[in-house]
């Protein structure tokens, strides 16, 4: 098998398992088109056709199925004995992934990355931002960020961060000018920041206190997806917004966010870098998890 070849069925099992050219060339550092023009070589050189192209979908044909069940093992095994040697080197090499909602990247990992790339100048760092629940695997990521409730049981898990808290927060002006929240029901009388999941779903503020769980579906003028933006409308006097408290800090030390109800707001899982349990280990990540490890502190 040559270069080519290899690369040309490296490319056609990207594109398969991501069911998508634009995800395929992202993951790969190619363009669209060029990754569209190797895909077309191959078929015209094996004489049959792999994927079914619309314009909205891509999927396997029977023919492609078939390949890919049979290659993607091949190319597991490819890619381990690739890295097997890579832990012969004197220095780790690769890439690692990491997919992580946004104050987990900010407040944990980011500020990790730094020290890691001086200390592993020939690792990659690729820090994906997303509130979804995605399949790291599927999607071809080395490690996923969440909170420990919501991790599934075939994945090793290790704590980042220590407990954290949701609070519900707004300006001092707007406080003063529609009053402090004394119970989770008061803020349905209230202006509030709403967020929306990747899903569709409102995400809901839930509260708890002296055993009294309370969730309530805030009412608001803005819905977003994103808490740098949920945080910029708060400091705008938008509405009260519901954030981590870590994430938060800053404007609170600042006294432009007053946090309410912080009775009603508990301690949470901590976040947790997860990985597959059964799948080969690179070097870069097993070099990334040994630094996560040091310079984490102890969860309490």
């Amino acid at each position: 098998m040559t270069t080519r070849n290899l690369a040309e069925l490296e490319a056609f099992a990207a594109i398969a398992s991501a069911k998508s050219f634009r995800k395929a060339a992202a993951k790969r550092g190619v363009s669209v088109s060029a990754l569209s023009l190797t895909m077309r070589n191959l078929e015209e050189r094996m004489g049959v056709r792999l994927l079914h192209r619309t314009t909205r979908s891509v999927s396997p044909t029977e023919a492609g199925q078939r390949l890919l069940q049979r290659l993607q093992p091949a190319l597991d095994e490819i890619a381990a004995a690739v890295d097997m040697v890579n832990d012969f080197r004197a220095r780790p090499t690769g890439t690692v992934r990491i997919n992580a909602p946004i104050p987990a990247l900010e407040t944990c990992l980011a500020p990790l990355a730094g020290a890691f790339l001086a200390a592993n100048p020939e690792v990659s760092l690729e820090l994906i931002s997303d509130a979804a629940r995605v399949d790291i695997v599927e999607n071809g990521f080395d490690a996923g960020v969440r909170f420990g409730e919501d991790l599934a049981q075939d994945m090793i898990a290790t704590p980042i961060g220590g407990p954290l808290r949701y609070l519900v927060l707004g300006t001092p002006a707007y406080l003063a000018q529609h009053g402090v929240p004394e119970q989770p029901e008061d803020l349905l009388r209230h202006r509030c920041v709403r967020h929306r999941f990747p899903s569709g779903s409102m995400f809901p503020w839930e509260f708890e206190k002296a055993g009294r769980k309370v969730s309530i579906t805030p009412e608001g003028p803005l819905t977003v997806n994103d808490p740098r933006v949920s945080l910029r409308a708060g400091l705008d006097d938008v509405g009260l917004i519901r954030l981590v408290e870590e994430y938060v800090q800053p404007g609170i030390a600042a006294g432009q966010l007053v946090p309410v109800l912080e009775d009603w707001s508990p301690p949470l899982p901590n976040w947790f870098l997860y990985y597959p349990s059964r799948r080969q280990m690179s070097s870069a990540f097993r070099t990334f998890l040994d630094f996560v490890a040091s310079n984490v502190p102890p969860v309490p």
